[in-house]
């Protein structure tokens, strides 16, 4: 009995000693989280600007946006195989039975892959007219198509923090837009042929596009039990099929003469594997971050984009502009604050590319951070 009794205290001690460190863990892995989730939402949009506005021949976007899907399938396709512990023969099986026995539910993903391969190629043509930071405040509309898309298609429910923060979003990408037209801000053009109605007109399609898209892919994963893997494998074979035709219908006769990979440089493939892997690995990292960690990189990436913009692209940023930024950066936070009822549904689906998927979804491949391990017995 004394030794039971004296064991007793050491192993309450050990159960805190070991969840105190797990809690450090969790907290360390939050703060990587958010530097991961700024460095790959400010990255993408400045390398893809500073690549596009180079001096010289530039690569073909449209094949930019079938190569990061072929990475893209690839990608999902190793995961899968992993997830079946390397057994080829179970993978097949479940390759040939979700995408081709079940044909019909295959087909519906066609309708999502058509519009992300449209946004991806008009994030290209967006990026290549307008100034970094002024795409990222405005490409912050898509919280706003997502939502209002949400409440039709899905019958969600917003708070009323919600609503005020999406009419703040607005009036702050609104003001962001009149100062820029007025001409005082427009970024130093390194281009004769940018255009910056041309990019205005892609970054707001490209957020209707985004909102319906991923909205409706969200749909497609709640009525299935298909995994978020197996979806973007779907999602990007017909991804790289229209990708391939949008490719022949707008550069066909060019790259036959100068060749898929024409102006292909470091920096070009850096901007090609952080769009292909960009999506899947922010979905990785929500797993060990929360909707309020992802509203804060987001918001702190802007502010990054529009330092960075004036070192590299000689951007201005005055009084009018950060009004602006301003109410586009507390909007988002707001945005993604939890509901009075504490309720952690998310409208925001699908930010960078189709890679819609919750914590349910990634479980099958990743440990569970968020729960300190238990010994059984204790």
């Amino acid at each position: 009995m004394m030794a039971s009794s004296s064991e007793s205290p050491n192993r309450n001690g050990e159960d805190k000693t070991i969840s105190s460190r797990q809690t450090e863990v969790n907290k360390k892995l939050k703060y990587i989280s958010l530097a991961i989730l700024v460095i790959q939402n400010a990255s993408l949009i400045l390398s893809i600007r500073y690549v596009r506005t180079l001096p010289g021949d530039h690569f073909f976007t449209t094949s930019a946006v079938v190569m990061a899907e072929v990475l893209k399938v690839l990608t999902c396709l190793v995961i899968i195989l992993i997830q079946k512990r390397g057994n080829v023969k179970n993978f097949a099986i479940l390759l040939y039975d979700s995408i081709v026995v079940q044909y019909s539910d295959t087909l519906k993903l066609a309708v999502p892959s058509l519009i992300y391969t449209l946004q991806n190629n008009l994030q290209y043509v967006a990026i290549s007219n307008l100034p970094a930071a002024t795409f990222q405040v405005t490409y912050q509309l898509k919280i706003l198509t997502t939502a209002l898309f949400s409440v039709l298609m899905l019958r969600k429910s917003l708070s009323k923090v919600q609503w005020i923060s999406l009419v703040l979003l607005f009036a702050g990408v609104a003001i962001v837009q009149v100062e820029q037209e007025g001409g005082k801000q427009k970024e130093a053009l390194t281009g004769a042929n940018q255009s910056y109605a041309k990019g205005l007109v892609s970054v707001v399609v490209s957020c209707l596009s985004s909102g319906f898209a991923g909205v409706y892919f969200e749909k497609i994963l709640k009525g299935s039990s298909a995994s978020v893997w197996m979806r973007n494998v779907q999602l990007g074979i017909f991804g790289t099929l229209l990708g391939l035709l949008g490719l022949w219908w707008n550069d066909g006769a060019a790259i036959a003469e100068k060749g898929f990979l024409f102006g292909y440089t470091p920096m070009v493939w850096g901007v090609i594997f952080n769009q292909a892997f960009g999506g899947l690995l922010v979905a990785v990292v929500v797993k060990y971050a929360d909707n309020i960690l992802k509203g804060f990189a987001t918001s702190f990436s802007i502010i990054v984009s529009t330092i960075t913009s004036v070192y590299l692209f000689g951007f201005h940023v005055d009084l009018i502009f950060t009004l602006g930024a301003g109410l586009v950066i507390g909007a988002v936070y707001m945005y993604s604050l939890p509901k009075p009822n504490n309720s952690t549904s998310s409208t925001n689906t699908s930010l960078s590319g189709h890679n819609k998927g919750g914590d349910s979804e990634l479980d099958a491949f990743l440990p569970n951070p968020k729960t300190p391990g238990k010994k059984k017995g204790n």
